[in-house]
């Protein structure tokens, strides 16, 4: 598994991306915030590939709505966070979240925190958040489809030699 940032090199794997009709619930498709990204320099969609396969897709936000979910200016909100129908269940998710810590340390030095926000309701993702290194914080905000809870992960300032290709 690697992340990579998305560029048009992408663009016929993101048009085959499938998500189902209870993943967009909780999350929508790719189409709109890689259009967001193109005129917002702090909106980063990233790609996770396994095997030459798009398998997962979301976006690393550094300023647009980071301020409702932190008050910490050196966070990075991660959102969007989706995997391909056609590859759940199979640990693809797990290894973007796993891979993401480094993946920010190198393309994101100043950042030490990723936060993001879970729709309460959505039990499986906040699951594998926490299994990932996501903790629960004590804030719940209101989002589109109902309450959702604010979740983080610190980043130790060790700069290890990342695995990403970029």
């Amino acid at each position: 598994m690697f992340l990579k940032r998305y560029t048009n090199d992408f663009s016929s794997m993101i048009q085959q991306y499938q998500l189902n009709d209870e993943q967009l619930l909780f999350t929508g498709t790719p189409e709109m915030p890689i259009k967001i990204s193109l005129e917002n320099s702090f909106i980063h969609p990233i790609v996770g590939i396994e095997d030459g396969r798009l398998t997962n897709f979301f976006v690393l936000d550094e300023k647009k709505d980071v301020h409702l979910y932190t008050t910490n200016e050196q966070a990075i909100l991660l959102r969007s966070f989706s995997t391909d129908e056609r590859y759940q269940g199979k640990g693809h998710a797990k290894e973007v979240l796993r891979a993401l810590p480094e993946f920010v340390r190198l393309h994101f030095p100043d950042v030490t925190e990723i936060i993001l926000a879970v729709n309460k309701k959505n039990l499986a993702a906040q699951t594998l958040y926490k299994s990932a290194g996501f903790e629960h914080l004590e804030k719940i905000v209101q989002g589109e489809f109902g309450p959702l809870y604010v979740m983080n992960m610190k980043l130790n300032s060790d700069k290890k030699e990342a695995t990403s290709n970029d």
